[in-house]
């Protein structure tokens, strides 16, 4: 089965948030799919734990080394098809990108940014619960 994840979820799993065990059970045996994007949105969610004083350097880049070791298939998503995803649902470029992914590959989405979910739902895009 294949899964278009979020960083949302991604980074819950990585900084140990509540879903965490509840993320990693819904993941088991799935080949992850992710928009390009959502390489560059880690590093992004790191840096801003940083500025916010929430993790030292030292705990971002053992973040990292853990990334690094979940097997996510980026895939490329078209901007113009992302812009009208954006523009429809009112949502920014980066969650669009997501959403134009899931939409291309025909695949269900794991994410826990509830604005996302409501967007993908409008969409037409299956979205996998996790509950606490």
């Amino acid at each position: 089965m294949e899964l278009v994840v979020d960083t949302s979820a991604l980074i819950a799993v990585l900084t140990s948030e509540p879903q965490r065990k509840a993320l990693v059970e819904r993941t088991r045996g799935a080949d992850l799919i992710a928009p390009a994007s959502v390489h560059w949105e880690i590093g992004n969610a790191l840096a801003a734990m940083l500025k916010r004083n929430r993790i030292t350097l030292r705990q971002a880049l053992e973040v990292l080394i853990v990334y690094r070791q979940i097997s996510i298939r980026f895939v490329e998503v078209d901007l113009d098809t992302s812009l009208e995803i954006a523009a429809r649902h009112r949502i920014y470029a980066y969650d669009a990108y997501v959403l134009a992914c899931a939409q291309r590959q025909g695949c269900e989405l794991l994410a826990l940014d509830k604005g996302l979910i409501q967007a993908a739902c409008s969409a037409g895009i299956r979205v996998i619960e996790v509950k606490l």
